[in-house]
């Protein structure tokens, strides 16, 4: 899934715009929690500051968990993978395109937990290049996982990182079925393209790249030349500045977030 990146983006740069490096992450034990994702922000005016969304969470219990403990965890765990935190640059985009963009929160919820969570990042690959109808294979998973934790996780602990990465694609949209996962083809739309590209930037992609890169991969299925439309409509949105005239594209996505612009 690699493609050129005009440079590296330096680990602190990305950690100040809301990704969380290293080898472990929320998979371990979750899966994207999409559906408590969408109680919560449903719940949760826009403006809101992190100890809203806590006591939306903790203390009104808006998920219908059943224990204290349950809903501190559940807290905890939507907390590592989105942020919860309009102070984070990742969390505010989330937030603005979510209100946006109904039909793309699948993918734009996975987007913003693969920038937080490596384990889930390591799996989309496997995912994301199957063709619509081909089944994913479990092992196939599992050896991505192995290659990129090396030694640092156990079998069992894996085993627990694939179900759950599996389950979240489904309700990413790419895969359907509980046992055999086939691939569904998944239709961009401005708003994942948007995140896409913001992310992408972030990492330092090239312009003429951005449309190729993993992420963009996730936005939505048929490449950078059905991508590029989606891109000049959010451009028309104003969500992004995107062009293409005579051969040049021009993609600017950091008015998503001009804090982070680099």
């Amino acid at each position: 899934m690699a493609v050129e990146q005009l440079s590296a983006a330096p680990a602190a740069d990305l950690e100040r715009a809301g990704f969380r490096l290293g080898a472990r992450g929320t998979h371990t034990s979750r899966t994207i929690m999409l559906e408590d994702l969408a109680e919560l922000l449903a719940s949760v005016p826009t403006d809101s500051d992190r100890s809203v969304y806590a006591q939306a969470v903790i203390e009104d219990n808006v998920l219908g968990k059943q224990t204290a403990a349950t809903r501190r965890l559940s807290f905890q765990r939507l907390g590592e993978l989105y942020g919860l935190d309009p102070r984070i640059p990742l969390f505010r985009v989330l937030r603005l395109l979510w209100d946006i963009d109904r039909s793309g929160r699948p993918r734009l919820a996975v987007l913003a937990a693969m920038a937080r969570d490596p384990l889930l990042t390591a799996t989309a690959p496997v995912v994301v290049l199957l063709s619509p109808g081909e089944e994913m294979m479990r092992n196939t998973l599992l050896e991505k996982l192995r290659e990129t934790v090396d030694d640092r996780l156990n079998d069992a602990v894996l085993d627990k990182v694939a179900r759950n990465a599996g389950s979240s694609w489904v309700q990413a949209g790419f895969l359907e079925g509980r046992v055999r996962k086939i691939r569904r083809r998944v239709d961009p739309t401005p708003g994942t393209v948007a995140l896409a590209l913001w992310l992408g930037r972030l990492e330092g992609y090239a312009v003429a790249r951005l449309l190729d890169s993993p992420w963009a991969r996730v936005a939505g299925d048929g490449g950078p030349g059905e991508l590029l439309p989606v891109a000049l409509r959010a451009g028309q949105l104003g969500l992004i500045r995107a062009r293409a005239a005579a051969g040049v594209l021009s993609i600017d996505a950091s008015i998503l977030d001009p804090a982070v612009a680099r």
